[in-house]
């Protein structure tokens, strides 16, 4: 027997599951299930970033990731004050700590205030030490709108929202959707982990599976996702002294990667990192994990030797990061100088699905294709989480089109 529904959501991630929320907000009427194939939501990416809510002042103007950023922020701080969702606007500082990163810096904080963020300020060496004294930095800029947050717990709220605020809308946990078979009417039934599952729309939101899932709906992409492992390390109390908030060195603006950098946690602690290695297994966070299939299916797509030819270099460099306490350490005293080794210790890792495009260039910006029933969150990167809320709201205006939901009022 089938499962019926009107739209059915692959993925419960934050995106995922903000977009169910959304859909249903407008449309309440719509049966929504949104399916999950972990044991929990927001297990991948979402419960792994690094919980900053970001300002967007790195993005630049005109993009996706511009607009959905600045507004989904907005959206979001309001949304986690309705709805007791742990989180703190206590700003960040964009360090720079050599002459060579000052015009980009200052093109960062330019995309800022094209983009509308707001409190931005730049700062000299002197208010760098007052806000955070043990940081080292010629010149910075001041985020004020920066801040942190709980998206496990975020992702829960959204959850049990569609759950019991709309009637019939349902998050499915262990649910791995498998296959799609198109019907002569144009519904979709998706063979899952648990059964059948029938819907008249489909949405996905699969984040490191997202071509996958493309693919096996009949709207394969010309983008495939390669995954990128990122390695963070605690502070220990004593490390912990020497940082107040959010301390991010200037970004190297040849890659989409932040650089590593210093984040206290919204439920205690502070974290340093994230690197960025290329990995062998895209839901595999060790790193010795491998997955034939992911390597294979990686190797094969001419745009990653393309990519690895162009950043040889930069994948080196991150590689021995990785596996050198030392050498990540260096990176690390690069904003603070005084950071020892016994300040730090291994911790978790998360992976970031980057989606790239046949000529070997990371596509910069979110990318969601819509094609007959269905709808494709191909690229979702960093800043997806803090814009999941202004990214439901873009696939509701998108599927009002392609779904013609006006019609079913």
């Amino acid at each position: 027997m089938e499962n019926t529904f009107d739209v059915l959501v692959i993925g419960g991630g934050c995106v995922g599951l903000a977009t169910a929320y959304k859909l249903n907000l407008k449309y309440p009427h719509l049966k929504i299930a949104v399916l999950e194939k972990e044991n929990e939501v927001s297990k991948h990416q979402t419960g792994r970033n690094s919980g900053v809510i970001h300002s967007g002042i790195y993005y630049k103007p005109g993009s996706y990731k511009a607009k959905l950023c600045v507004d989904g922020r907005r959206e979001l701080v309001a949304f986690a004050k309705a709805h007791n969702v742990a989180h703190d606007i206590c700003g960040k500082i964009i360090v720079a700590t050599h002459e060579s990163e000052l015009p980009h810096m200052q093109k960062v904080y330019a995309n800022g205030v094209a983009n509308g963020v707001e409190d931005l300020e730049l700062i000299d060496q002197k208010r760098i030490k007052e806000i955070e004294p043990s940081a080292e930095g010629i010149a910075g800029i001041w985020v004020g709108c920066t801040g942190i947050i709980d998206y496990a717990g975020l992702c829960i709220v959204l959850k049990n929202l569609i759950e019991e605020k709309f009637n019939g809308s349902k998050v499915f946990l262990k649910t791995e959707a498998k296959d799609f078979l198109t019907r002569p009417n144009g519904s979709i039934t998706v063979t899952t982990s648990r059964g059948l599952f029938s819907g008249k729309h489909i949405i996905s939101c699969a984040g490191l599976q997202a071509d996958r899932v493309a693919k096996k709906e009949g709207n394969p992409s010309d983008a495939a996702i390669v995954g990128f492992r990122g390695d963070y390390y605690d502070l220990t109390a004593k490390g912990m002294s020497k940082v107040k908030n959010l301390i991010y060195p200037v970004p190297n603006p040849e890659f989409p990667f932040l650089g590593v950098h210093f984040t206290r946690m919204i439920h205690g602690g502070v974290e340093c990192g994230p690197n960025a290695v290329f990995v062998f297994d895209r839901e595999g966070y060790k790193k010795t994990d491998f997955s034939l299939r992911d390597t294979l299916q990686a190797l094969s797509f001419k745009g990653t030797w393309k990519f690895f030819a162009k950043h040889w270099r930069f994948g080196l460099d991150e590689y021995r990061g990785a596996f050198s306490k030392a050498y990540f350490l260096k990176r690390l005293q690069t904003l603070i100088p005084s950071l020892e080794m016994d300040d730090i210790i291994a911790s978790r890792a998360g992976n970031r699905a980057m989606a790239l495009s046949t000529d070997g260039n990371m596509i910069d910006d979110f990318k969601i294709e819509a094609n007959g029933n269905s709808i494709h969150v191909i690229n979702a990167p960093s800043p997806a989480a803090t814009a999941c809320l202004a990214i439901g709201n873009e696939i509701v205006l998108m599927a009002e089109k392609q779904f013609n939901l006006l019609e079913t009022i």
